[in-house]
């Protein structure tokens, strides 16, 4: 698989699903995706069930991610908050993310503890103070292919010139991709591709309910985007499905009623290759080192 620069310079948009463990992102996979996106969010609302304020640690986050990057071969992008403080700090989430497997972080300016991009009463860092994030771990990474993807908040707290001005500033600092999030409107879309179309690989994001208007990737694409990712769609999809499930057993007494929205022992097992391992397992079973 090439890397996620050389995938962004094609002329297709990358679009990249939200996962929070092993098994959505396996599932992603076998539904045909080049990437996933590995969101704080998701991880906030599942590990914890707690909503994205800043509350899942930078560990919590790589030790999801290796199980991640363990489970898929895909492309990972992967939320790094506001790299959990300082300079310093974010410099060491590069370091751990990169081990790890990440193929991308996502670096906002937000201060700490920060909170999702679609949730009033942001607040900000200094826009030199994020530069200087974001050179610091462009200057930590192992790797030109692992890409630093610089997020501003700007458009609900300075305005939508200020948000350009500090994308232009980070890429400025050492940032490979941009992502100017939580647009209003159709005509603050098209205005970030304008303004940054053939400088950098312009990302954005898709969230039910949130302030930007809900468009394709096809859309996006014409516009000048090349990277999607709908971050938290799989957990409020199973979120919706989970409490329709409880509220039916609870009912019922049986899973029975429900049985046509399950995958039964039979089906999951197919779908995380249990056959397959078990039969990996036996060519070790009676193994002989002189062959």
């Amino acid at each position: 698989m090439t890397s996620l620069a050389e995938r962004l310079r094609r002329p297709e948009i990358l679009v990249a699903p939200g996962v929070y463990d092993g098994l959505t992102a396996a599932l992603a996979e076998q539904a045909g995706f080049e990437a996933v996106y590995l969101s704080g969010a998701a991880v906030s609302y599942t590990r914890l069930g707690r909503p994205d304020i800043g509350l899942a640690s930078v560990s919590e986050m790589a030790d999801t991610l290796a199980l991640v990057r363990d489970r898929i071969g895909l492309r990972i992008v992967v939320d790094a908050d506001n790299g959990f403080g300082n300079a310093l700090n974010a410099r060491r989430t590069m370091i751990t993310y990169e081990r790890a497997g990440a193929s991308a972080l996502q670096v906002e300016d937000q201060v700490y503890p920060k909170r999702c991009g679609h949730l009033a009463e942001k607040a900000l860092v200094s826009a030199r103070e994020m530069a200087g994030k974001v050179a610091a771990m462009a200057d930590a990474r192992r790797s030109a292919e692992t890409l630093i993807i610089a997020r501003t908040d700007a458009i609900a707290v300075e305005g939508f010139e200020a948000a350009l001005e500090r994308a232009s500033l980070y890429l400025e600092a050492g940032a490979d991709a941009l992502f100017v999030e939580a647009p209003r409107s159709l005509e603050e879309l098209r205005t970030i591709a304008e303004t940054f179309r053939g400088r950098a690989p312009l990302m954005a994001n898709m969230v039910e309910g949130g302030a930007t208007p809900i468009r394709t990737a096809a859309d996006l694409e014409a516009m000048g985007f090349d990277l999607v990712i709908f971050p938290g769609g799989i957990v409020r999809a199973l979120a919706k499905t989970a409490e329709d499930y409880y509220r039916s057993l609870k009912a019922a007494g049986s899973n029975a009623p429900f049985s046509n929205r399950m995958f039964d022992f039979g089906g999951l097992n197919e779908r995380i290759g249990t056959r397959a391992m078990l039969d990996e397992g036996k060519r070790f079973e009676s193994f002989d080192p002189k062959g």
